[in-house]
């Protein structure tokens, strides 16, 4: 599909991948609506890229994605694109039953049903567009988790079922799914957890993502995994047992 004169709605889009997409699809020549649950993020993001479009909301929340889908499609008609990109990540202890469970951000919430509920709210508007597309951003630890963040992996590995399911429904419309895979990204998503852990690396920065996205997104490449998480994605499929005793220590 073309990668510019699209209209475009990025989720997270104040930080981290979402902010180099923003910056990347603007540059591009596309209009960029961005949202975040952080003001100050938002007004960041705002001075780095001026002609982004801006509100605050929080994607967990039920009544904010309906309250972002009424105001994109009523002040951005021609939308086409949908991003889902908001994610949070967290390090969970499970033998304390709920207690770390319940004592933080919820994963389930933001990384799988807010994105599913966004898409089916969007998707009677983008099959009207004569170019339409859903990009899901899951990751490589969808296909190998790692055992300290299992709802993270677990909803990356559902991100990736549903945009299977998502393409098939969708074929023979406007709309195509594309399922955007990254390895680890320095970005603040875990919250400070790799230098807790002393996680030398950082990984890949997230104009790597963007640059990949728009590769994608110009080929009608709807399944792209970089670095190592196409090493993941390979080896997850082939010996999924092998990797995960791997990953994890035995």
């Amino acid at each position: 599909m073309k990668i510019t004169s699209n209209t475009i709605l990025i989720t997270g889009g104040g930080t981290g991948i979402g902010l180099a997409l923003a910056e990347a699809l603007t540059k591009a020549g596309n209009v960029v609506l961005i949202c975040g649950r952080r003001p100050e993020k938002l007004d960041e993001a705002k001075r780095r890229v001026p002609a982004i479009h801006v509100l605050p909301c929080d994607v967990a929340d039920s009544g904010g994605r309906q309250g972002l889908f009424d105001w994109a499609t009523r002040y951005f008609p021609s939308i086409n694109i949908l991003v889902n990109n908001a994610g949070i990540q967290r390090q969970i202890d499970l033998r304390t039953g709920a207690k770390d469970l319940l004592g933080g951000e919820d994963e389930i919430e933001t990384n799988f049903r807010a994105p599913v509920h966004l898409a089916v709210l969007f998707i009677p508007h983008l099959m009207k567009q004569e170019s339409a597309a859903i990009v899901n951003i899951s990751s490589g630890l969808g296909f190998a988790p790692l055992a300290f963040m299992p709802l993270y992996c677990a909803t990356k590995a559902a991100m990736h079922s549903y945009s299977l399911s998502l393409r098939h429904q969708l074929r023979g419309t406007s709309i195509k799914v594309f399922e955007i895979i990254p390895p680890t990204v320095d970005t603040e998503l875990d919250r400070g957890a790799r230098a807790r852990r002393g996680q030398e690396d950082r990984g890949i920065k997230p104009g790597e993502v963007a640059a990949a996205t728009l590769q994608a997104l110009e080929a009608d490449k709807y399944e792209v995994a970089m670095g190592r998480a196409q090493w993941l994605v390979t080896e997850g499929r082939k010996e999924p047992d092998v990797l995960f005793q791997r990953m994890n220590g035995g």
